[in-house]
């Protein structure tokens, strides 16, 4: 395994090592059933890379095991019976901005290699796993137990947007009003904030972690990325040709400087924060060196990775403030 691969799949993994954010500013309204489509018992088709999937009837035992998947669920008004907990939450294994989402907790199900036969005790009538690998003999095995909404066309290796994910878990959930509901809320809380924060558009921004490994950035269709270019933020190019499909690539320390810009961002993973800050090579990156530069703690480093409805409404208000302090003094 190459260093670019196991950046990748530290970052999807270990990310698992952050933890984050706050209470969101939209609960998730345990088990509300007041959704005009809620009382809709039909059967619903999605499509998904792996063609269409039907689910009958309204489902009551779902099992949410994608990136997020669980979040949506509970944002949407339903809670899982099962649940992957991709950044190492304990408890629920949700962010404490869904704290008391769960009236009844799950059970916990591993994240990249599951417990099928744990799945399979839990007899679900649904599996959710939306944002994920899009592996196909993952996809099989899930299958066999239960219908399975896998990822979109497009979506392999955790590309998956949120639009994506809430449209099609809103769906197989008959919440599709309230799925709209909630991306409108996102919608409006970006434009809110870039408005007050005119000083991003058309400024540059990196977006990198550190591990044990070294140092990564990430991409287009990454969700810190696309959090970033809707405040009205821009990539740089030279990182961007580098990713080959992938959602992250990893640096040389001969490349650290791709990572120069008006805003570069950097959070640690497994690892703690002092090495990033400690280490000589990042030091001399000239945003560094200028003040141009955030270190994000766990809790924020985790609310801007999540890439979730209730994470991203919270990231906005909590992470979107640090990088105004940082260019306050620009432009």
């Amino acid at each position: 395994m190459n260093r670019y691969s196991r950046f990748s799949k530290i970052c999807t993994v270990a990310m698992a090592t952050a933890v984050i954010i706050g209470l969101m500013g939209c609960s998730s309204d345990k088990n509300e059933n007041t959704d005009e489509t809620a009382s809709d018992s039909s059967n619903v088709t999605v499509d998904t890379k792996f063609g269409e999937v039907e689910v009958p009837e309204q489902p009551e035992r779902v099992v949410a095991l994608g990136w997020g998947d669980a979040e949506t669920a509970l944002a949407l008004g339903v809670e899982p019976i099962g649940a992957s907990d991709w950044l190492d939450f304990g408890g629920n294994g949700v962010g404490p901005w869904l704290e008391g989402a769960y009236e009844e907790s799950p059970t916990i199900i591993g994240t990249m290699e599951p417990d099928y036969e744990k799945i399979a005790a839990l007899n679900p009538d649904l599996i959710l796993d939306v944002k994920s690998s899009g592996d196909e003999q993952r996809y099989e095995r899930l299958s066999d137990i239960a219908p399975t909404i896998g990822v979109p066309e497009g979506g392999d290796n955790y590309l998956t947007s949120m639009e994506q994910q809430v449209r099609m878990i809103a769906k197989v959930l008959h919440k599709e009003e309230k799925g709209e509901k909630l991306l409108d809320k996102v919608d409006a809380s970006f434009e809110k904030a870039a408005k007050e924060n005119p000083e991003f558009d058309g400024k540059t921004i990196t977006v990198g972690a550190y591990t044990s490994e070294g140092f990564g950035a990430y991409v287009e269709g990454d969700s810190r990325i696309d959090f970033a270019t809707r405040l009205g933020f821009e990539t740089k190019d030279e990182i961007e040709e580098l990713a080959d499909g992938n959602f992250s690539v990893s640096l040389a320390d001969e490349q650290l400087q791709l990572l120069n810009a008006d805003l570069t961002v950097v959070f640690p993973i497994g690892v703690d924060k002092s090495e990033i800050t400690s280490n000589e090579l990042f030091q001399q990156i000239p945003s560094v060196e200028d003040g141009r530069s955030i270190v994000l703690d766990q809790e924020l480093s985790d609310a801007f990775s999540t890439g979730t409805v209730p994470s991203t409404l919270w990231a906005i208000d909590n992470v979107t403030p640090k990088f105004a302090e940082v260019l306050k003094d620009e432009g």
